[in-house]
């Protein structure tokens, strides 16, 4: 591949994984910047692009008319070469259990800034490993993004379980007249904690069993969580369990999926786990949040902060693909878990 001025961005650096390629594809469409990347995915035990990244490069590649090269499966490096965002109604489909929500994440940054509200239907996973869950990306992702000034709508119809997939979700993604600074420094006192248990095609005392098993696993903190079950519409089986903790100011989400011989027991203990560990953290948001907003506040106009429970690798990571693209420097405080960054504001004229 001829490189020609483009930003060039190597796949190993840090965790090196798919997140470096979604957030250089996503600010690449923004700032129209050409982007060449090697090494894809290089960190990962097999590397090169998957189903799921293909579908993030296709699909801003057909939102912002690019030319690409490179994007087949398999591939360790790509040329994309974006034109203007093209806002409207879009339909895609990953063909596997690929996670919806990383897709979707790649393209809601690039349609907020169109001209005009824009329409989004992904098939594929809705609850699987390694990705944000559906119900994540409703409750805990959304209601923040909002706050800066970003809206958007998400509905599920079908849910998708690893490896069939087959679920679909739909977004309505308004145009923002700008996104504006976030402050998370006080996550304050806890408001509401709220147990999602599911199953789909499996026998509903499956998810009886992991709700009673959290309530029990989170009694001992005096809290008093609601709850809900739900008998989830798919062609595949799956479970799992979602806590969703919501703080006078701050936000947190812990998922744990089952799989063939994990008791539902297990299942609970983990995300159970995850939640305890976050409520003795001095964290005003969870890890996985961290890693979504640094983008936004890198785009938004003022000086953003924000106190996460750990600064982790996957977060340095997609900080360093941020600063390759736009003129910020984050500062970060490791021992405190604090994030803040002077804000570039951008818009499409």
């Amino acid at each position: 591949m001829q490189i020609n001025k483009k930003i060039q961005i190597d796949g190993r650096h840090g965790e090196g994984g798919g997140q470096i390629l979604r957030t250089a594809l996503t600010l690449s469409s923004i700032c129209q910047a050409p982007l060449y990347m090697n090494h894809i995915r290089g960190n990962r035990k097999k590397p090169g692009l998957r189903p799921q990244h293909l579908i993030a490069i296709n699909s801003l590649a057909t939102i912002t008319k690019a030319k690409i090269q490179g994007a087949t499966l398999d591939s360790h490096e790509l040329i994309f070469e974006p034109g203007e965002i093209h806002e409207g109604n879009y339909s895609f489909h990953i063909g596997t259990a690929g996670s919806t929500s990383l897709v979707l994440q790649a393209m809601i940054p690039v349609l907020l800034l169109g001209k005009i509200s824009s329409q989004i239907q992904i098939t594929g996973g809705t609850h699987v490993p390694w990705s944000p869950s559906f119900h994540y990306l409703k409750t805990v992702f959304l209601p923040a993004l909002k706050t800066m000034g970003g809206d958007v709508a998400v509905e599920i119809d079908k849910w998708g379980w690893y490896p069939k997939g087959g679920g679909t979700i739909r977004a309505v993604i308004k145009n923002t007249q700008g996104l504006k600074a976030i402050h998370l420094s006080n996550r304050g006192k806890l408001l509401h904690l709220h147990i999602l248990s599911a199953v789909s095609n499996l026998p509903l005392s499956i998810a009886e069993r992991q709700r009673d098993q959290s309530v029990k696993k989170l009694e001992h903190l005096g809290l008093n969580p609601t709850t809900s079950i739900e008998n989830a519409s798919s062609s595949g089986q799956g479970t799992v369990l979602f806590l969703h903790a919501q703080f006078e100011e701050g936000v947190g989400g812990f998922t744990s999926l089952g799989k063939k011989g994990k008791r539902a027991e297990e299942i609970a203990n983990e995300a159970s786990d995850e939640c305890i560990k976050f409520l003795n953290s001095k964290g005003v948001i969870d890890i996985h949040l961290a890693d979504q907003l640094v983008l936004y506040m890198a785009l938004a106009r003022g000086r953003s902060t924000l106190i996460t429970e750990r600064i982790t690798e996957h977060l340095l990571t997609n900080i360093w693909v941020i600063e390759q693209f736009l003129p910020v420097t984050f500062d970060i405080e490791k021992d405190t878990g604090k994030i803040e960054v002077n804000g570039k504001e951008c818009r499409i004229k």
